[in-house]
């Protein structure tokens, strides 16, 4: 089962090392990793989103909360209030004839269109990954020249 875990650390060299180093020495896969500072200068959030079982997931939490410079480590697991986010560029071929249509679909999913060239648009999408992944399955009519993902982003509600 895919887990969402948010994990609150010091803003200092190596903080993500370390993190990484947990998953990696222990066998965990990481599909995707977000980090960034929080409205704090001194901290940076980092939102990694794994797969496990409530067991393995339990581990890499209790883990986690052992390293250096780890302050808080929240599991948003099926039970927790959370909202989770991603934003997603994609580039696409088009043609005069392609482009409208490429325009219409992007307006139904409040896509924004980023930069238009003779040949391509480049579109921004955010939400859910369920959203995104949808968009890319009809983005996919036409030619995808490029994708790139942030990962999911997540807080909790309270």
């Amino acid at each position: 089962m895919r887990h969402t875990i948010s994990v609150l650390v010091e803003n200092k060299f190596g903080a993500l090392t370390r993190v990484a180093g947990l998953f990696s020495g222990r066998g965990y896969n990481i599909h995707s990793l977000n980090v960034a500072p929080t409205h704090d200068p001194t901290l940076s959030r980092m939102t990694i989103v794994t797969n496990g079982d409530e067991a393995t997931i339990e581990q890499i939490v209790k883990q986690l909360n052992k390293l250096i410079d780890v302050l808080k480590v929240e599991d948003f697991g099926a039970d927790e209030a959370h909202i989770d986010r991603e934003l997603a560029l994609i580039r696409i071929q088009t043609t005069p004839s392609t482009r409208t249509e490429a325009m219409q679909v992007s307006q139904i999913f409040r896509a924004k269109i980023v930069d238009v060239q003779m040949d391509t648009l480049t579109m921004e999408v955010t939400g859910q990954e369920s959203k995104i992944e949808k968009f890319i399955e009809l983005m996919k009519h036409f030619t995808i020249l490029e994708i790139t993902r942030t990962g999911r982003i997540a807080m909790s509600r309270d």
